[in-house]
């Protein structure tokens, strides 16, 4: 028998106005052609009552009677119901396939907007084939994750149930950037050019190269994007140049501007310092492009603000004292965030102060910017939403914003408001402590976290939110 038929109704009048009886596997349920029409244009639902024929006939659908009950409930309210904790979440995910209502399903289960940063816990543990730890991670908007170990690209599903391994012709990959659900751009210190990696079909859709003066091969030191366009810091293979390249994601990758080109003569080691993070700000137009350099007189670097229309460098942050170990910008709080490589500790700079001679705004203990064990050597700091995220070692900080009051709050060093942030250590006592972090990351209402010397990835959650 066919998936969908129709039959007569035996007992009851189904013609009330608007209320429509669907038969799922000999179990009647009566619902509204507005709630079928939630499903979207192109569904099963959607050609379910659109003929004129057959008014009294009440259509047949040859699947499981419970596992729609899921997903009408799911249509009527928007979220999954209690008992769908009772059903594997891929027999969920299979019949929400079937009815062509999975969006429906995603945005219910891996919304962005249910990231609770407060109420985070260590909830799944998800395993990488191979010795291999993970080098990068890429997250999507709805909490799909790609993880590069080694050689391979291993990708999970928005649900973390369906697993896929790529191998790729890279030794090791130190860069990874979801374009899309599938398709990813990834790159390497020692391997020469941006592949576009098409993860569903498994093959190069594209390898993205720039050609110094010497003509030598180029390798990506990091990646970045905007919602138009792609960008890539490359260094010579010969290490005497290096430039960041500005790609149209809407128009095959073409180049559209080269910003940043430096050819390094003799012991200019400004010039020496390729961009090793790339990080767009919206609100402001900018790239913000920095990278850091260990010589004689200690570890030095630079923060470029750059605008890609003009290809003009707007402003610049010189790093002597207590240079990044780790720097990440928000926009949403209008400032940049970095770990110091001596002192270990956050500190920031409000967007209104950039500038050459701006000074850093230091969360913790401030004294520590002179010291000389380097306390934050491998410290990662990210920004989401309204939070920042640190780790030390093994645990994880979430820094956020105290807002005070106008009348109580407190002058700066610039005749501006203080800004005051106040420092939770995350997760249960459990949770806590473990090998030193190596990788963050965020997508829907997961945070993932990677850490040394482990072939696995961690999956960090509301315990509220997680229903299945």
């Amino acid at each position: 028998m066919p998936p969908i038929s129709l039959h007569n109704p035996k007992s009851k009048d189904f013609n009330k106005p608007n209320v429509v009886t669907i038969d799922v596997g000999g179990q009647l349920f009566q619902t509204t052609i507005q709630t079928l029409t939630l499903a979207g244009s192109n569904t099963l639902f959607s050609n379910l009552f659109n003929s004129s024929e057959q008014p009294n006939r009440i259509p047949f659908i040859d699947r499981d009677p419970e596992l729609f009950s899921i997903i009408l409930s799911l249509l009527r309210t928007g979220n999954l119901p209690s008992k769908a904790k009772s059903f594997e979440i891929q027999d969920i995910v299979f019949e929400a396939k079937f009815y062509g209502v999975e969006d429906l399903l995603v945005q219910s289960q891996s919304n962005p907007s249910q990231f609770e940063p407060f109420d985070l816990e260590k909830s799944i543990i998800l395993p990488l084939s191979g010795r291999d730890s993970p080098s990068a991670i890429a997250a999507t908007p709805y909490g799909s994750v790609h993880v590069s170990h080694g050689s391979k690209i291993t990708s999970f599903d928005w649900s973390l149930q369906r697993k896929s391994t790529t191998l790729t012709q890279f030794t090791a990959i130190d860069s990874l950037l979801s374009l899309s659900s599938n398709v990813v751009a990834a790159g390497a210190t020692d391997f020469c050019g941006l592949q576009i990696i098409d993860l569903e079909m498994g093959f190069v859709r594209q390898t993205l190269n720039w050609e110094n003066v010497t003509k030598s091969g180029s390798t990506v030191q990091a990646i970045g994007t905007s919602p138009e366009c792609l960008f890539t810091s490359f260094e010579s293979s010969r290490r005497n140049s290096n430039s960041i390249l500005v790609y149209d994601m809407n128009d095959s990758f073409k180049v559209v501007s080269e910003i940043g080109h430096n050819e390094i003569f003799g012991a200019d080691l400004d010039s020496a310092i390729p961009s090793t993070k790339l990080n767009w700000i919206p609100s402001l137009s900018l790239l913000m492009a920095s990278g850091s350099h260990s010589g004689a007189s200690g570890i030095t670097g630079n923060i470029k603000f750059w605008d890609i229309r003009s290809g003009s460098l707007v402003s610049e942050i010189k790093e002597k004292t207590d240079c990044f170990s780790d720097i990440t910008v928000s926009d949403t709080l209008s400032a940049v965030f970095k770990i110091g490589i001596n002192s270990g500790e956050v500190s920031y700079i409000d967007f209104r102060n950039i500038s050459s001679d701006c000074c850093w705004n230091c969360l913790g203990d401030s004294r520590k910017v002179m010291n000389v064990k380097k306390e934050g050597i491998g410290c990662k700091i990210e920004s989401h939403g309204n939070q920042v995220f640190s780790s030390k070692e093994g645990e994880l900080e979430l820094w956020s914003e105290v807002l005070m009051g106008s009348s109580s709050a407190a002058t700066g060093r610039n005749g501006e408001e203080e800004r005051i942030f106040k420092k939770n250590v995350l997760g249960r006592s459990k949770d806590i402590g473990g090998n030193r972090i190596t990788n963050l990351g965020f997508g829907g209402n997961k945070m993932f976290v990677t850490r040394k010397d482990q072939q696995c990835v961690e999956v960090w959650q509301s315990s509220v939110r997680n229903i299945i």
